[in-house]
């Protein structure tokens, strides 16, 4: 099978393009999107590194993703499985049945196509890990200071990861430029008007 371009991948400094992840959006504004917080193309090639480390399923590179991300990001089945597939078809990676599993293997195109891309999975791992430090660092210093963020009792898992995002989001937003705080405004804005569309109590 003929070799195929990932495609999504941003420009030099990281996912996104120059200097940050996504743009306008600088060293905070995908947080606020956690679900699209790697374009596919960027998940794509992770996946493939991690999958050269070791043979993995599904679910151990959605924990390893997260463990890179210091538990800032955890991909979904529904964003992961589609990336596996890809790779399957594009000839980076092997299949094989394990039970009720399928436990991934980087073929040689693959790792040939992984050693063209190093810098590319160096810089969007490197993203990962800065993003996933800051979002620690801030959980740590609003518990030192006795605010020790609570979850909301009574809603999905989901509802408090994204609430916690956004949360460490914005603390990190509000250090930014008043340009960058006019977009975390406007970006606030709208994702209100979204919530109360869906007539949401929170």
């Amino acid at each position: 099978m003929g070799r195929r371009g990932f495609g999504g991948r941003g420009g030099p400094g990281g996912p996104g393009g120059a200097g940050g992840f996504g743009g306008d959006w600088g060293r905070f504004g995908d947080n606020l999107r956690i679900g699209r917080m790697l374009a596919s193309g960027d998940l794509r090639l992770v996946a493939l590194y991690l999958i050269e480390e070791q043979p993995r399923h599904g679910y151990d590179l959605i924990k390893a993703i997260e463990e890179k991300s210091h538990g800032l990001y955890s991909p979904s089945p529904g964003v992961i499985y589609p990336a596996l597939t890809y790779l399957e078809e594009a000839g980076y990676a092997t299949a094989s049945q394990e039970g009720n599993k399928k436990a991934y293997t980087i073929t040689e195109e693959g790792r040939t196509y992984l050693n063209d891309n190093r810098e590319a999975v160096a810089s969007t791992l490197d993203f990962l890990g800065k993003a996933g430090e800051r979002a620690k660092e801030m959980r740590e210093h609003m518990e030192a200071r006795g605010g020790r963020d609570r979850d909301i009792p009574g809603v999905l898992p989901e509802v408090n990861e994204a609430r916690r995002a956004l949360k460490s989001a914005i603390a990190s937003a509000v250090r930014g430029s008043e340009d960058q705080q006019r977009r975390l405004a406007e970006v606030l804005r709208r994702a209100a008007e979204e919530i109360g569309k869906d007539d949401v109590d929170l």
